[in-house]
């Protein structure tokens, strides 16, 4: 993150504009906005920013910015739409201490204006670091379509109700209050009696939450599907929204952990295959004292929960402590890998089954049906397969599995650093070796031929 956002408080401060063209009229109609004392300076200003100054809205000095003028300014804009006339004024700016932004010239600014969605005060400030303003004006239409002109009203009802809300206990009750204040009573009392409603709808409201019992602590054991956060369900992402607590194997992606509420507490749990874990009694116990507190815990785990994902020990402890649990399905690896390579796991008069093994476990493996799954045709996926590579070829091979047989190695399932190897059963544990990441081995699958990702990579090794 190049630019880090804030929200200045301009209430009562200078921020000074340099120019009078339809760069500086621009500017002015966002910042006019605002409860700052705005200073334009320009020679020839056009026809609008005469009429803001003539109605008192700002003031106009008919001549340039000079260093003077800079003192106790919190903003300055330079909008001269001349280059050097600019980079004078930004200069200046620079000298003074005074954060300034150049129209139009990112690399000269020292902020940036984002777009925004006004519903004051709620502001929803989007910004690209310019990369991508036309991105960034798409992300503010479809939120301006999303939120009713009447939020700024709640908010401010909401604004001047807080400190009397303050008597509900902090985290899950507060929070459900201002949720049903927002998402139902708010909007209601606003709909059918205007804003003189709404203080006491807010007053009915904390009544009813005051004398409602302490919430009771829940455990959600979500799925975080492969890597990707967009292939999280809708519901996954309801459940760390409203985490108190996150509790998550090491597999789980940052990018999927940011997804959680800032104020959750977040516990590594550190299950990675063979690597360091947390004992399983361990995870047991954190889950169980975070629910007897009152918490509305995630126990977020790498695909899906019920894939080799020691489901059913944690469900029995919760319940062994009468702790109330559901189940939020994830998409699993192997069905992120498959889609990876554009084949399916199924496919008439080819197969009607498949197997999913894990690695983790090779003493398990000699109970396998290891001819069935040697027949041409057979498909699986094996999780956690780099370890146990050795084993699966030999076994299959002393069960008649063809030599050729093809298996794709897909690493990092659905994330961006993700790689495919396509080979087959005679070579699969040496292709292994420079594999780092989480890697499911697709038996009796190749990347489809079609696949636009595959046309122009190595045949061994495709990075996708």
């Amino acid at each position: 993150m190049k630019y880090f956002p804030i929200f200045l408080s301009v209430q009562n401060r200078r921020i000074l504009v340099s120019g009078g063209g339809a760069a500086a009229v621009a500017k002015l109609r966002l910042l006019l906005k605002t409860e700052a004392r705005i200073t334009v300076f320009a020679t020839q200003p056009a026809p609008e920013i005469s009429a803001w100054a003539d109605a008192g809205r700002l003031m106009l000095a008919p001549r340039g910015l000079e260093r003077a003028d800079l003192r106790d300014a919190a903003l300055l804009y330079a909008a001269d739409e001349d280059a050097a006339q600019d980079a004078r004024i930004a200069a200046m700016g620079a000298e003074a201490g005074v954060l300034t932004n150049i129209v139009d010239n990112l690399d000269g600014s020292s902020f940036l204006t984002p777009a925004i969605v006004d519903r004051d005060p709620v502001t929803i400030a989007i910004g690209t670091e310019g990369a991508a303003p036309v991105l960034a004006r798409s992300i503010k239409a479809g939120l301006e379509e999303r939120l009713p002109q009447t939020l700024g009203i709640l908010a401010r009802a909401a604004k001047a109700f807080r400190p009397l809300a303050e008597r509900l206990a902090p985290g899950r009750v507060r929070r459900a209050f201002w949720a049903e204040y927002y998402d139902y009573s708010g909007p209601k009392a606003l709909n059918a009696s205007g804003e003189a409603a709404l203080p006491d709808a807010l007053n009915a409201l904390l009544s009813r939450h005051m004398s409602a019992p302490a919430p009771v602590g829940r455990v959600d054991l979500v799925g975080a599907g492969p890597g990707d956060p967009d292939l999280l369900t809708l519901k996954a992402r309801k459940a760390l929204d409203a985490a108190d607590v996150v509790i998550h194997d090491r597999l789980v992606t940052p990018e999927i952990l940011e997804l959680a509420r800032r104020e959750a507490t977040i516990i590594e749990a550190g299950k990675t295959g063979f690597g360091p874990a947390m004992q399983q009694d361990d995870i047991n116990t954190l889950m169980i004292e975070h629910a007897r507190a009152g918490a509305h815990v995630v126990r977020l785990k790498s695909g899906d929960p019920a894939v080799f994902g020691r489901l059913d020990e944690e469900l029995d402890a919760l319940t062994a402590a009468g702790i109330d649990w559901q189940i939020v399905p994830g998409i699993t690896a192997a069905s992120a890998a498959v889609a990876q390579i554009g084949q399916s796991f199924t496919k008439r008069q080819r197969n009607s089954s498949v197997r999913l093994l894990t690695g983790h476990d090779v003493a398990g493996f000699a109970e396998h049906d290891w001819r069935a799954l040697a027949r041409a045709g057979e498909v699986a996926a094996i999780y956690m397969g780099k370890r146990s590579a050795r084993f699966v070829q030999g076994r299959l091979l002393m069960h008649g599995a063809d030599p050729a047989t093809p298996v794709t190695v897909v690493e990092n399932a659905s994330r961006p650093d993700s790689r495919l190897q396509a080979v087959t059963l005679a070579d699969l544990p040496a292709s292994l070796d420079g594999v780092d990441g989480p890697a499911v081995l697709l038996l009796g699958l190749a990347p489809r031929a079609a696949q636009p990702a595959t046309a122009t990579a190595h045949p061994k090794e495709l990075a996708l």
